[in-house]
């Protein structure tokens, strides 16, 4: 390992980083190599972590907030990863505090530790005065995870391979949600195992029984047209039966949340957090208020979207 980057004039350098949400999750077939082709239609939305670079002896990670005990804190945890790798790839030590302010649900299907290792990224490499350019941290995002990419931009877009390969997609207007936080997480890889199980038992889970994933035309012109109640008829996750075989108590929440007048309801990503499209911001606080009270989640939070990516603060 080489000598350290020379010193920056920053001795701190904090980076905010959205949550998503998935509007459309349409999931292809089992891949020979173990993954599934996505049509993944991103939405950012201001629920945000805060992830701190500052120089250190040797590398270091602590995590503070909801949940910051459900967070690894060693070298396994996304955010550590994505600063070994940037030092890595610049020839320098890795010697850097990490430290991540939770207010993103652990393992809720909403891209937390994505999000994590984005901030990593944009942290590290303004702390340690690498200059990267965009396109040089999208891809280093890309190695890392196929929601890292995402978390870095922000705003809308569609995930294409296995979510990585992001369009940037036109959102007219600002589109209120309220996310149902549920006890515990679901391991993504567990649902996609279990989505494989419920389709062989329905013809199939590989690419030649599945069909090609595509971008719903009438979701992407309700994103363009910034108009929720075409959202709402629109949105889609292929992943839902399976979170829901795994975590049955979540069809309770998305009920509550229908009849407490959301627009639409879907579990976000691989869950267990569930989504629900209100139409304004008056009805998503009455919508988390009822949810929060109807006992079928932990907590139910009001955020709105298309939010900025990964921005130093």
């Amino acid at each position: 390992m080489t000598q350290p980057a020379a010193a920056a004039p920053a001795r701190t350098v904090t980076v905010r980083v959205p949550a998503k949400v998935n509007v459309q999750l349409s999931v292809g077939g089992l891949r020979p190599d173990g993954f599934h082709g996505l049509a993944n239609v991103f939405l950012a939305v201001g629920l945000y972590d805060s992830v701190s670079a500052t120089r250190a002896e040797q590398p270091r990670l602590t995590v503070s907030g909801p949940d910051a005990a459900l967070v690894p804190q060693d070298r396994t945890n996304l955010a550590a990863r994505a600063a070994r790798l940037l030092a890595q790839r610049h020839g320098i030590s890795p010697d850097v505090h990490l430290h991540i302010a939770k207010d993103i649900p652990v393992a809720g299907g909403m891209a937390g530790g994505s999000a994590d290792a984005a901030g990593a990224l944009l942290a590290c490499d303004r702390l340690w005065g690498l200059g990267s350019t965009r396109e040089e941290l999208l891809q280093l995002c890309a190695e890392l995870g196929s929601d890292v990419p995402f978390s870095f931009a922000g705003g809308a877009a569609l995930g294409e391979g296995r979510g990585e390969k992001l369009t940037p997609l036109e959102v007219g207007g600002t589109f209120h949600w309220v996310f149902a936080v549920a006890e515990g997480g679901l391991s993504t890889p567990d649902v996609y195992r279990e989505c494989d199980r419920l389709r062989e038992q329905h013809g199939g889970s590989s690419e030649a029984d599945v069909p090609a994933p595509t971008a719903d035309p009438a979701l992407l012109a309700a994103l363009r047209t910034g108009d929720p109640q075409a959202l709402a008829a629109a949105v889609r996750n292929d992943l839902q039966p399976a979170a829901l075989s795994l975590r049955p108590a979540l069809a309770e929440t998305l009920t509550a949340g229908l009849e407490a007048g959301a627009l639409a309801a879907l579990v976000s990503g691989s869950g267990p957090t569930c989504a629900f499209l209100v139409a304004d911001a008056a009805s998503a606080t009455r919508t988390a208020q009822t949810l929060t009270a109807s006992g079928t989640c932990r907590t139910a939070r009001p955020a709105t979207g298309p939010a900025p990516g990964a921005t130093v603060v």
